[in-house]
């Protein structure tokens, strides 16, 4: 099973509803999915209802547990400071995404979060995983919106 693309098409679902898309699924250590889902911030009317922090909220219902560990985020986009901060707290694996985010992405663009040898935590980051198709997505979703 390709996971990217499962976040791609969670995305487009996001889309569809007109959240931002950006799709995410957690997989365990055995290659399991643990959850997916997607933006729901305005659905949701909470700012922190990100695709990241959603996943990680549902594997922890699903596993009992507020530690991830052993588990691998992939996600379309890279990730802000918040969802980074909280893959730390959940003790993710490791990162994989697509698009890069020069204006906000918290684990290489502006910050890298999940390499700061002051935290507690580190995970490792994979970037560029269908980069072209995700970032595609979010370039076509603004594109529509503006012309709104």
């Amino acid at each position: 099973m390709n996971f990217m693309e499962l976040a791609l098409t969670e995305a487009e679902k996001a889309a569809g509803r007109g959240e931002v898309p950006i799709g995410a699924v957690l997989v365990d250590s055995e290659g399991s999915v643990l959850a997916v889902d997607s933006n729901r911030t305005i659905e949701l009317h909470d700012p922190s209802a990100h695709a990241e922090i959603l996943v990680m909220r549902r594997a922890g219902a699903k596993t009992r547990n507020y530690r991830l560990t052993g588990t691998t985020l992939y996600v379309t986009l890279e990730p802000c400071v918040m969802c980074a901060g909280a893959m730390i707290h959940a003790r993710i694996d490791r990162l994989i995404f697509g698009a890069s985010d020069p204006k906000a992405g918290g684990v290489l663009s502006c910050y890298q979060v999940g390499q700061d040898e002051r935290l507690n935590h580190f995970f490792s980051v994979q970037s560029g995983v269908m980069a072209e198709e995700c970032a595609s997505l979010l370039r076509g979703f603004f594109q529509q919106r503006r012309k709104r």
